[in-house]
C-alpha cells in the first residue's frame, strides 16, 4: 500500500504498521497458509490426544439454551476416527461452510445493481445530498446498524464502502476499512435491539440460575450501554479512516472514478426513479408477508417477526432480491440493461469473479472443520477461564481481565456465541459473588469480543475482506488487512474499554 507523499520522515507508528504489512504478506497465499494451518493442527491434535488432554466444566448447551455438565476431550486427527472424518467430510465440510453460500446468493442481486450502474448513481445522488467529509462517517454508522442482519455487512457494505469511496476519488480501501471497522470492530454494539441479543440474553439466564433460579436479564439488558458505545466506536472509526487509515494509504493508481458531472442525467435519474418505486413495491410486499399477525414470514408457533422467524432466516435471499428488483429497475429504464441476457450476463461475471474466493473458502472450511473436530478451541477456552477464576482479584480487575481474556479467547473462538457458552456458566455466577450484576458481565464481553474481528485472520469472513481488497490492489493479502485494521483494533478497545469503566463507575444503568 501506498504512503502519503510529502517527503517527511515516516512515524514510529507508520514504520510499525509498514513492518507489519510487509511481514504479513510474505506469508504466503491465504490457501497455503490454511493449508499449513490444517496440517499444524492435525499433527497438534495428535501430540494433545496422545496428553490425554481433556477439560471438564459447565456449559449452555446452545441449541437448547440449557445448562449441561459437559468434559471435552482433544481428538486426534491421525487416530483412525479422524482419518475417516478427514476423507469423508470434505463435501459436506465445503457445503456447510456459512459464507459460501451467503456469498454466492448475495452477489447475484448486487453485481445486478453494480454493473447495470445503480450502485454508482446512487453514490453520485447521496454525495449531492450529504457533504463529502460525512461520507466516512455515514459508512461506519451503516456498518455499525448492519449488525442486526447478522453476515449482512461483511457480504454487502463492504464492497460497497470501497465503491463509494472510488466513485469520490477516494482510495477505495479507505472506505472498505470504514466498513469493515463499522461491521467488525463494533459488532456486538448497536443501537437496535438485534436478534443475537435475545440468544446472549438467554445463555446469561441460565448462567445465572446457577446461584440464583429466580433472577433474570432481558434482551435489552445492554441497550443503553449499547447505544452509548455505538456513538463513541462510530466516531472512533471515523477519526481512525480519516486521521490514520487514509492519509497512509495515499493516493489511489487503480482505475480512474467514472467522471462526474454537475448531476445526473436524464437516464441516470430516471433509472433512480423507477428503482425506488421498484424498491417500495417490494418492501411492501415483504411486509404484508411479515407484518399482519398470520403472516407467512412469522414464526408460526411464537408469531414472533425477529430471532427465530421465517423472515430473520430469509435475510440474505431478502437483501439479494431487493438489489436485484432495483438493478433490474434501474437498468430497463436508464437503458443500461437491454435485456434479459444483459442481467444475465451482469449475474454470471459477478459469480466468475468470485471463483478465487471460493476456492479460498474451501480450503478454509476444512481448517475450521479439523480444529473443530480436535477440540482444541474449547480446551483453550476453559483453562483460561480456570486460571481467571481462581485468581484473587477485585471486581474491577477482574472485569479488565475478564475483557483482556475474551480478547484473546476471540482468536482460536471468534464466534461470540460458543465463546459465551463457554464462558457465561463460569463467570457470571462468579461476579455475582462479587456483587456484580450479571448485565454488566455481559456488557464487559461483548467489549471483548469485537474489536479483534477486523485482525484475526481465523475469522471465517477475513478471508471474503482480503478478496474484496484484491479487487481494488492485487497484491493485498493477509498482512495489509492486518496493518490497514491494526488502528480501528486498538482504538475501538481502549476506547471502549473506557466508556465500559467509566458507565460501571458511575453506576449507570446498562439497560432499561
Amino acid at each position: 500500500m501506498s504512503q502519503p507523499g510529502g517527503g517527511a520522515s515516516p512515524t514510529v507508528f507508520a514504520r510499525v504498521l509498514g513492518a507489519i504489512e510487509r511481514w504479513g504478506n510474505r506469508v504466503p497465499h491465504p490457501a497455503i497458509l490454511f493449508l499449513a494451518l490444517s496440517a499444524v493442527v492435525i499433527v497438534l491434535s495428535q501430540v494433545l490426544a496422545s496428553m490425554g488432554a481433556s477439560v471438564s466444566y459447565t456449559r449452555v448447551n446452545p441449541e437448547t439454551l440449557e445448562l449441561e455438565e459437559a468434559q471435552t476431550v482433544a481428538r486426534s486427527l491421525l487416530a483412525a476416527d479422524g482419518i475417516r472424518f478427514i476423507f469423508t467430510s470434505v463435501v459436506r465440510n465445503f457445503i456447510n461452510f456459512g459464507p459460501v453460500g451467503i456469498i454466492i446468493v448475495a452477489m447475484i442481486g448486487i453485481g445486478v445493481a453494480e454493473r447495470s450502474g445503480l450502485i454508482q448513481a446512487v453514490i453520485r445522488q447521496v454525495v449531492v445530498i450529504a457533504p463529502r467529509s460525512s461520507i466516512t462517517a455515514i459508512v461506519v454508522t451503516l456498518g455499525v446498524l448492519s449488525s442486526i442482519a447478522s453476515d449482512a455487512g461483511y457480504l454487502v457494505l463492504i464492497p460497497l464502502g470501497a465503491v463509494a469511496f472510488h466513485s469520490l476519488g477516494r482510495h477505495p480501501l479507505a472506505g472498505l476499512a470504514a466498513a469493515f471497522a463499522g461491521v467488525a470492530a463494533a459488532f456486538g454494539a448497536n443501537v437496535l435491539v438485534k436478534p443475537i441479543d435475545g440468544i446472549l440474553a438467554e445463555m446469561t439466564n441460565d448462567a445465572i440460575h446457577i446461584v440464583d433460579p429466580g433472577r433474570n436479564i432481558e434482551l435489552t439488558a445492554n441497550f443503553y450501554f449499547g447505544i452509548a458505545s455505538s456513538i463513541v466506536l462510530i466516531v472512533v472509526c471515523t477519526l481512525i479512516s480519516s486521521k490514520i487509515v487514509e492519509p497512509r494509504l495515499g493516493k489511489y493508481e487503480g482505475d480512474a472514478p467514472p467522471a462526474e458531472s454537475e448531476g445526473l442525467s436524464k437516464d441516470e435519474t430516471r433509472g433512480l426513479w423507477f428503482a425506488g418505486v421498484a424498491t417500495a413495491l417490494f418492501v411492501a410486499l415483504i411486509l404484508w408477508l411479515t407484518v399482519p399477525a398470520s403472516a407467512p414470514l412469522r414464526n408460526p408457533d411464537t408469531g414472533a417477526i425477529l430471532g427465530n422467524s421465517p423472515f430473520m432466516d430469509s435475510l440474505v435471499f431478502l437483501i439479494m432480491s431487493s438489489f436485484l428488483v432495483a438493478g433490474l429497475a434501474y437498468g430497463y429504464a436508464a437503458r443500461t440493461l437491454r435485456s434479459a441476457d444483459d442481467a444475465i450476463d451482469a449475474i454470471t461475471k459477478t459469480l466468475s469473479d468470485l471463483g478465487g474466493l471460493l476456492f479460498l473458502f474451501f480450503i478454509i472450511s476444512q481448517f475450521v472443520a479439523y480444529f473443530n473436530y480436535s477440540n482444541m478451541g474449547t480446551i483453550l477456552a476453559v483453562h483460561l477461564a480456570g486460571i481467571l477464576k481462581d485468581a484473587e482479584l477485585n471486581s474491577y480487575t477482574l472485569l479488565l481481565a475478564f475483557i483482556v481474556i475474551g480478547f484473546l479467547m476471540s482468536f482460536p473462538v471468534p464466534n461470540i456465541l460458543p465463546k459465551w457458552a463457554i464462558l457465561a456458566p463460569v463467570f457470571v455466577p462468579l461476579f455475582i459473588k462479587l456483587g456484580v450484576d450479571p448485565d454488566v458481565v455481559l456488557a464487559a464481553y461483548r467489549v471483548s469480543d469485537s474489536p479483534s474481528n477486523v485482525v484475526n485472520p481465523l475469522l471465517p469472513h477475513f478471508a471474503l475482506v482480503v478478496g474484496f481488497a484484491q479487487r481494488w490492489q492485487k497484491d493485498a493479502g493477509v498482512g495489509s488487512i492486518i496493518a490497514m485494521m491494526l488502528p480501528y483494533s486498538v482504538a475501538t478497545m481502549l476506547a471502549w474499554v473506557a466508556l465500559f469503566f467509566v458507565w460501571y463507575g458511575f453506576d449507570l444503568p446498562f439497560g432499561p
